[in-house]
Protein backbone atom coordinates (compact mmCIF):
# COMPACT_ATOMS: atom_id res chain seq x y z
CA UNK A 1 0.00 0.00 0.00
CA UNK A 2 2.71 2.34 -0.52
CA UNK A 3 1.64 4.27 -3.13
CA UNK A 4 -1.68 4.58 -2.00
CA UNK A 5 -0.73 5.79 1.44
CA UNK A 6 1.82 8.06 0.07
CA UNK A 7 -1.08 9.79 -2.25
CA UNK A 8 -3.41 9.62 0.30
CA UNK A 9 -1.20 11.41 3.29
CA UNK A 10 -0.25 14.38 0.16
CA UNK A 11 -3.93 14.73 -0.68
CA UNK A 12 -4.23 14.92 3.20
CA UNK A 13 -1.67 17.22 3.82
CA UNK A 14 -3.23 19.69 0.96
CA UNK A 15 -6.71 19.19 1.56
CA UNK A 16 -6.14 20.54 5.31
CA UNK A 17 -3.89 23.31 4.01
CA UNK A 18 -6.89 24.19 1.43
CA UNK A 19 -9.41 23.81 4.44
CA UNK A 20 -7.43 26.10 6.69
CA UNK A 21 -6.54 28.73 3.73
CA UNK A 22 -10.48 29.01 2.46
CA UNK A 23 -11.57 29.14 5.97
CA UNK A 24 -13.71 25.78 5.24
CA UNK A 25 -13.46 23.01 7.49
CA UNK A 26 -16.11 20.85 5.28
CA UNK A 27 -13.70 20.57 2.59
CA UNK A 28 -11.38 17.90 3.62
CA UNK A 29 -14.78 15.08 4.09
CA UNK A 30 -15.62 16.71 0.51
CA UNK A 31 -12.66 15.24 -0.77
CA UNK A 32 -13.03 11.94 1.19
CA UNK A 33 -16.10 11.49 -0.42
CA UNK A 34 -15.03 11.98 -3.72
CA UNK A 35 -12.05 9.09 -2.83
CA UNK A 36 -14.41 7.37 -1.76
CA UNK A 37 -16.55 6.88 -4.60
CA UNK A 38 -13.79 5.29 -6.51
CA UNK A 39 -11.45 3.78 -4.16
CA UNK A 40 -12.24 3.19 -0.11
CA UNK A 41 -9.12 1.87 0.81
CA UNK A 42 -8.04 5.27 -0.53
CA UNK A 43 -10.58 6.98 0.97
CA UNK A 44 -9.80 5.15 4.84
CA UNK A 45 -5.81 6.27 4.49
CA UNK A 46 -6.56 9.64 3.41
CA UNK A 47 -9.27 10.06 6.31
CA UNK A 48 -6.77 8.37 8.90
CA UNK A 49 -4.12 11.07 7.55
CA UNK A 50 -6.46 13.95 8.12
CA UNK A 51 -7.09 12.91 11.78
CA UNK A 52 -3.56 12.63 11.80
CA UNK A 53 -2.84 16.28 10.91
CA UNK A 54 -6.21 17.22 12.56
CA UNK A 55 -5.28 16.02 15.84
CA UNK A 56 -1.39 17.07 15.38
CA UNK A 57 -2.54 21.05 14.63
CA UNK A 58 -4.59 21.08 18.10
CA UNK A 59 -1.87 18.99 20.17
CA UNK A 60 0.62 21.92 18.82
CA UNK A 61 -1.49 24.51 19.50
CA UNK A 62 -1.73 22.95 23.19
CA UNK A 63 1.47 23.28 23.64
CA UNK A 64 2.24 26.76 22.09
CA UNK A 65 -0.27 27.76 24.63
CA UNK A 66 1.44 26.38 27.36
CA UNK A 67 4.82 27.66 26.39
CA UNK A 68 3.33 31.01 26.09
CA UNK A 69 2.12 30.68 29.15
CA UNK A 70 5.10 29.58 30.91
CA UNK A 71 7.37 32.29 29.31
CA UNK A 72 4.99 34.83 30.21
CA UNK A 73 5.27 33.71 34.11
CA UNK A 74 9.12 33.37 33.83
CA UNK A 75 9.32 37.10 32.55
CA UNK A 76 6.56 38.70 35.02
CA UNK A 77 8.74 37.29 37.99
Amino acid sequence: MGLANDLAEKLAIDACAAAIALDDETLPETIAQVVGASSPTTEELYRTAVRVIQAEARARKVLEAKIKAAEAALSGQ
